[in-house]
Order: structure tokens, then C-alpha cells, then sequence
């Protein structure tokens, strides 16, 4: 798909997107890892559910901490800062994974890794606020967020590939983590502010700034965004559906073990298949609002139409464990994957349409804290639901219902999408 720019108005910005999406790539690379290595690591070290569910724990308190913390901290350090110190630390603190060797340690290089990787989508989504105009800004974040899914494709055939290779399992965690110092060479170098780089010709920084308002511009206090309806009601879908997702990241290649008997060399291909056709569901979900809007619809008809759409499509993973075919399981969690993504680049685009630019990276940031503490009480659940009966039945139903119940929740929290009345003080 190509990106809505012209050489008229230059394209530089599309440039800095790329810098995003080669970001969520190698995040989602690092992040994958061990739940990659879940059957070779538990048979290795006789971990349990409930052993492999508290790392996953871990990574979410720190996740969870982070998120709250980056919004913040971005206002403080700037954008290109905090976003090359959040990469530094998550890259070493994957590569500290091949130095543990009990439970403990295993869960304090998770958070360790939660704690770093907490700065990639606030600083994203800052970084797609500051460069692009509200019509182009879901496209943007569809295009950024489908890296996520890249490094879900890379990282099932990357890390079988690495260990038989190196011929141990902590050759991937170290190999993958010095891969992230690759991307920040280049975020240094060609990464600096809309105003202030050197790419950007007249043209292009007018249509940047076009759609925006001056209070957008002005800094908005972190305590009066828990004033407002808008703000909760993404919240309140940012509990249901994250612990979804985070649930498809860690637990994913362990159902194909469990459910289809396929080890590190053989869910590999599955994997693939989800999140190939996920990413598609990232550009072209994200794309989706844009293209009604050049159609004449309205903002709110738009939004929620497309997400509508997208929550009703992850019914059906509901089914995966009931059925005897992995292709078609690998189907039903690629649609609720892809689905996924399509609802998170058109959320993420709608934060920008209600609150200004100064408060995007704190709204999404405690949405993310908020959906990392929720992930927090449902790992908990499915670690010990696995470790009794074993089957993934009422988890999965969970997971398909989560869509829509939101959906609702954010149509009631907000009849219409418009630009919050933000006070400055």
C-alpha cells in the first residue's frame, strides 16, 4: 500500500515511520523469544504453568510501571532521548536472559526487558502525533504497528535457525538483543524534530501541521487527564483487549505445542501464517478509517465502524482448540491477531482526534499501564487454568469476547468522537 504523500509536499515523515516500524520489529523480535523457547526451556529447567506464568508477570509489572512513567519522561528528555535509552536498555536486558538460570532469573531479565520495552509505543505514538497530520495519522500507525508483526514472523524462524547455528538457546537471546543496536545507529542519525531537521522542506512541515490546534501545541498537566470521560473509556478498552494480545504474544507457540503436539522446528510455519496475515490487518486495518473519511463519512462513523468491524472478526478464535486441523486454528488466530491490529492503529488514531498532542503519550501510556496490570491478573488465571486441566477452551472464549464487550464500553463512554474541551492551566 503507499503512503498518502506527494512529492509536492515532500515525504520525509514517511521516512521517520519507517524508523517506527524497523523499532516494533526488533521489540517484537526480543519480546518473542522466550515464549519461543517454552518447551525447550521448561523440559531444560522443569518449569510449571504457574513458573511460566509469573515471568510473564514480571514483564507486565514492569511493563505496566514504564508505561505510566514514559509520558512523562518524553515531555522531559524529548522524543529522540527517550526513545534511544528505551531501546539501549530493552536490548540489554534481553541479552541478560542467557546469563539466568533458575525461575528468579528468568523473571528479573523479563523485567528488566518489560521495563525498557514500556517506552516503544508512547514514544511511537508521540512521535506519529509530532510528524503527521490527524487524516494520515491511522494510516501511519498502521504502518509503524504492522513492524510488531514482522518481528513475530522473523523471530519463529530466526531463533531455531540461531540455535541450531550456535548450537544453545542463549545464542538467541544474544543475537537478537545486539540486533537493536543496528536501528539505534540509524535513530540517531536521521531522526530530529518535524521543525528542526534538515529534510523537512517548508512545504511538507505546513501539511504536518495541518488539522492542528494551538492548544495542541501547550502542555497539558498529567492529573487533569483523569478528569475526563473520553480518557476512561479508552482505558476501559485498553483492559480488556492488551491482555488479549500479550496473551497471543507468550502463550501462542505454547498451544501449537500443546494442542497440535509441534516442537521449536514445526510451530514455526503457523506462527508465520498468523502474523503474516496479521500485519496485514495493521496497514490495512489502520487504513480502513482513513479511506471512509475520504469518502465523506464522519469522524465518529468511521472510527467505529472500523473497529465494530474488527471486534466482531476475533470471534471466532474462540473455536481454536475445538477443532482437529492446525491450519484451520492457525486461521482463526490469524484473523483475531490481524483484527487486533486494525482496532489498535485506528484506538491509537482516535486518542489523537480527542486529546492534543502534549497528552497522547500520557493517555496511551496509562492505558497501557492499566492494561498491563490487567494482563498481570490474567496470566495469572491461565497459568493456573493450564496447570489443572490443561486446555486452552475457556481462555480462548475469553479472548473472543473481549472485542466487542469494549467496543461497547467505548461507544457509551463516548456517543461521539470529537476534540476533548481540554483546560490548559
Amino acid at each position: 500500500m503507499n503512503p498518502p504523500a506527494t512529492n509536492a509536499i515532500g515525504k520525509y515523515r514517511w521516512v521517520i515511520c519507517g524508523l517506527l516500524f524497523f523499532a516494533c520489529t526488533v521489540n517484537y523480535m526480543d519480546r518473542q523469544v522466550l515464549g519461543l523457547l517454552k518447551p525447550v526451556l521448561s523440559q531444560k529447567f522443569a518449569w510449571t504453568e504457574t513458573d511460566y506464568s509469573r515471568m510473564a508477570i514480571f514483564f507486565q509489572a514492569a511493563y505496566a510501571a514504564g508505561q505510566i512513567l514514559f509520558g512523562p519522561l518524553i515531555n522531559w528528555i524529548g522524543t529522540k532521548g527517550a526513545y534511544a535509552g528505551s531501546v539501549i536498555f530493552w536490548s540489554l536486558a534481553a541479552m541478560s536472559h542467557a546469563l539466568a538460570r533458575s525461575v528468579t532469573g528468568f523473571c528479573g531479565a523479563r523485567f528488566a526487558l518489560g521495563l525498557g520495552e514500556s517506552g516503544n509505543y508512547p514514544t511511537a505514538i508521540r512521535v506519529v502525533t509530532e510528524w503527521f497530520p490527524p487524516k494520515e495519522r491511522s494510516v501511519a500507525n498502521g504502518i509503524f504497528n504492522t513492524g510488531s508483526n514482522m518481528g513475530a514472523i522473523f523471530a519463529p524462524v530466526l531463533v531455531p535457525f540461531i540455535v541450531g547455528v550456535f548450537g544453545g538457546w542463549q545464542a538467541a537471546f544474544i543475537t537478537l538483543g545486539l540486533a537493536d543496536f543496528v536501528w539505534l545507529a540509524f535513530w540517531l542519525n536521521l531522526y530530529a524534530s518535524p521543525e528542526k531537521s534538515k529534510h523537512v522542506q517548508a512545504a511538507e512541515l505546513e501539511h504536518i501541521r495541518s488539522g492542528g490546534t494551538v492548544a495542541s501545541e501547550q502542555k497539558i498537566p498529567w492529573v487533569k487527564l483523569l478528569g475526563y470521560r473520553e480518557a476512561w473509556a479508552y482505558y476501559g478498552t485498553c483492559v480488556l483487549v492488551g491482555p488479549v494480545w500479550w496473551f497471543y504474544g507468550f502463550w501462542l507457540p505454547d498451544f501449537f505445542n500443546k494442542q497440535f503436539h509441534l516442537d521449536l522446528k514445526h510451530f514455526g510455519p503457523p506462527l508465520v501464517v498468523v502474523y503474516s496475515v496479521t500485519a496485514l490487518g495493521s496497514v490495512g486495518g489502520g487504513a480502513l478509517s482513513a479511506w471512509l473519511l475520504k469518502r465523506g463519512w464522519s469522524l465518529n462513523r468511521a472510527r467505529k465502524s472500523a473497529t465494530l468491524l474488527f471486534a466482531l472478526c476475533t470471534l471466532p478464535v474462540i473455536f481454536a482448540p475445538r477443532v482437529d486441523s492446525v491450519w484451520l486454528a492457525t486461521a482463526f488466530f490469524a484473523l483475531a491477531a490481524a483484527a487486533h491490529q486494525g482496532w489498535s492503529a485506528t484506538m491509537y488514531a482516535t486518542v489523537a482526534d480527542i486529546f492534543p498532542k502534549r497528552a497522547v503519550a500520557s493517555v496511551v501510556g496509562f492505558g497501557g499501564t492499566l492494561a498491563s496490570l490487567m494482563s498481570m491478573g490474567f496470566f495469572y488465571l491461565v497459568g493456573h487454568v493450564l496447570q489443572g486441566d490443561g486446555t486452552y477452551r475457556n481462555i480462548l472464549l475469553i479472548c473472543g469476547s473481549a472485542y466487542v464487550v469494549a467496543w461497547t464500553i467505548f461507544h457509551l463512554g463516548v456517543p461521539r468522537i470529537k476534540p476533548a474541551a481540554v483546560t490548559i492551566s
